[in-house]
């Protein structure tokens, strides 16, 4: 039985969203920065970990300039 990525404990059959190439519970599947659900397939993946496509993988990882990811958008974590 597999164990899930982010809280190392057994994923049953029942309880498994399969993501990134690996079994997650569905409450430990949440992108990286903000702490968002995610659905499998519904995010984006880099370094094997979970983000949100916006605002967090495009703030993080997006392209620089007005409008566009990079540092130009301005987010507060709760």
């Amino acid at each position: 039985m597999p164990n899930c990525p982010k809280c190392d404990k057994p994923v049953y059959f029942a309880e498994r969203k399969t993501s990134c190439g690996k079994d997650w519970h569905s409450a430990c599947l949440r992108c990286e920065r903000c702490s968002k659900t995610l659905t499998p397939g519904g995010h984006a993946v880099r370094e094997d970990k979970p983000y949100c496509h916006t605002p967090c993988y495009a703030t993080l990882f997006g392209p620089s300039g007005f409008g566009a990811g990079g540092n130009s958008y301005k987010y507060d974590k709760k």
